[in-house]
């Protein structure tokens, strides 16, 4: 007789299987008896580096999640960054000086000069000072004349209403003199050019 399974079919009898532990493991899902995968945290396999509080090796981060501090502001646990953001400091205004007076504002060259033109030619008071041009008078009289001669205040005034309207004639023949020589600085010469062509009066 054989006991083979051929002849357990025959007969009916349903043939014994071996019993699951004795077989192999095989690799599967955890929780099965199979070799582990690696797999998500907390499932029995090896850990990844994972975030805070899932049993991973922890990785730099902000305070307070077991991570390695970051320098930021003061009072959190990090470094005080430098203020201003790492920029250069503007210059703030100049401090007063010890006179109380603040600093006097510096125009660019010509500027100045401008603003005293528009100034004076917009002003019809006299330019000169009256006791310099009266004692100038006064000695020009000594020269010129034998004797004392006195002098009235609107006497003074016209002749020096003349002497600044005949100087300001000048002062412009001579700068149109210059000009024409393609300068903007007045030199003794145009003046001396100015007199020469204007002839005596």
């Amino acid at each position: 007789m054989h006991h083979g399974s051929s002849f357990s079919r025959r007969k009916g009898v349903t043939p014994r299987r071996r019993p699951q532990e004795s077989l192999s493991p095989r690799p599967g899902p955890s929780g099965s008896g199979r070799t582990p995968r690696p797999g998500p945290s907390g499932s029995g396999h090896s850990p990844r580096p994972g975030p805070s509080g899932s049993g991973s090796a922890p990785r730099p981060g902000p305070s307070g999640s077991g991570r390695a501090p970051r320098p930021g502001p003061s009072g959190s646990g990090r470094a005080p960054r430098p203020s201003g953001s790492g920029r250069p400091s503007r210059p703030g205004p100049s401090p007063p000086r010890p006179g109380g007076s603040p600093r006097r504002r510096r125009f660019r060259p010509g500027t100045k000069a401008l603003m005293e033109i528009r100034k004076y030619q917009k002003s019809t008071e006299l330019l000169l000072r009256k006791a310099p041009f009266s004692r100038v008078v006064r000695e020009l009289c000594q020269i010129y004349s034998r004797g004392d001669l006195r002098w009235q205040s609107l006497a003074l005034m016209a002749l020096q209403e003349a002497a600044e309207s005949f100087l300001v004639m000048v002062f412009s023949d001579a700068n149109l003199c210059a000009i024409h020589a393609k300068r903007v600085t007045l030199f003794p010469r145009d003046v001396q050019l100015a007199q020469r062509i204007r002839g005596p009066d």
